[in-house]
């Protein structure tokens, strides 16, 4: 009579393995839930969240006491789209996404520049970003509308005592850099030069409607795509989470807008993926590539940029 073998067990997938990993570090839903309290605005109650609060009483201050100037308006705007700029080239294509690449002595200078506006450092931001796409709209994302409501995925979040701590190992790549390294430690720095620098250029004036108003209006809409982006506009693509694109949104956070196309394919240096979406941040890579500055920059395939349309079409 022939023995039959004993039956093999399958070695797990790859993805199998990845997922029971990420299953073992992420933290447990409770665990997150309680280690400082409920996401509530209770929870961003406490002295670092003080200048966050400040800077809008002081901005909204200064303009009742220096009046209304259409001059005023336009350093406000102009500075916030410079930043703005340090933010979503900076902190967000750059050094979350690693979406092009550029010299060491660019890389310092996009990291001070996004740090202008005031969003910590440079290295804590990014690490969150890819905690954030790792969880994105899961209950231990660290900031989701669908879990947790519109304010803490807004601003919530970012004021709670529960996320000081740079995570370093979610950005080794970026963390062998000692420059960078002290001024995310020291990251207050870099905005109170900036502020030092428009009060000694401009007085008053240039301070509260450069720094003061203008840093308020960008934490804002850095923000909205946390939370806004997640509530109002269309989506494309059937990802995981709640991204949606905004063509408003877009023209606010220079390309920011385009969400859902960034949350499907987020190693594409362009948010845009069709002509008609603007995507200024982009086309100032774009720019910058031409004369040397940032080389190897990705782009999302075609092929799977049309994969959505193809599944339509074949419907």
């Amino acid at each position: 009579m022939t023995t039959l073998p004993a039956p093999t067990t399958l070695a797990p997938t790859s993805e199998v393995l990845l997922e029971k990993r990420r299953e073992l570090e992420s933290p447990k839903v409770e665990e997150t839930k309680s280690k400082d309290g409920p996401r509530t605005f209770a929870a961003t109650l406490n002295a670092a969240s003080i200048p966050f609060y400040a800077v809008h009483l002081i901005a909204a201050f200064g303009i009742w006491k220096l009046g209304f100037s259409w001059s005023g308006v336009a350093l406000a705007v102009g500075l916030y789209y410079v930043r703005m700029f340090g933010v979503t080239g900076g902190y967000h294509r750059y050094f979350s996404h690693a979406t092009f690449k550029t010299g060491r002595v660019f890389q310092f200078i996009l990291a001070v520049l996004a740090m202008t506006s005031s969003q910590k450092g440079v290295l804590w931001w990014a690490a969150h970003h890819r905690v954030h796409h790792k969880e994105s709209d899961k209950p231990t994302d660290v900031h989701s509308k669908k879990q947790d409501g519109f304010f803490w995925s807004h601003v919530g979040w970012i004021l709670s005592r529960r996320y000081d701590d740079t995570l370093y190992s979610e950005i080794p790549d970026f963390a062998k850099y000692p420059e960078l390294v002290f001024i995310n430690r020291h990251w207050y720095i870099v905005p109170a030069t900036f502020g030092v620098g428009l009060f000694l250029a401009g007085g008053w004036f240039a301070l509260v409607w450069g720094f003061f108003v203008s840093t308020a209006l960008l934490w804002h809409g850095t923000f909205s795509i946390n939370s806004v982006a997640h509530w109002f506009g269309r989506r494309r693509y059937q990802t995981t989470d709640e991204s949606k694109n905004s063509f408003s949104l877009a023209l606010v956070t220079l390309g920011e807008g385009w969400h859902n196309n960034h949350h499907y394919f987020p190693k594409s240096c362009s948010q845009g993926f069709y002509w008609w979406e603007i995507d200024v941040t982009y086309y100032v890579i774009r720019a910058l590539a031409l004369v040397g500055i940032v080389w190897d920059i990705k782009e999302v395939p075609a092929k799977i940029r049309d994969r959505r349309m193809e599944r339509k079409r074949a419907a």
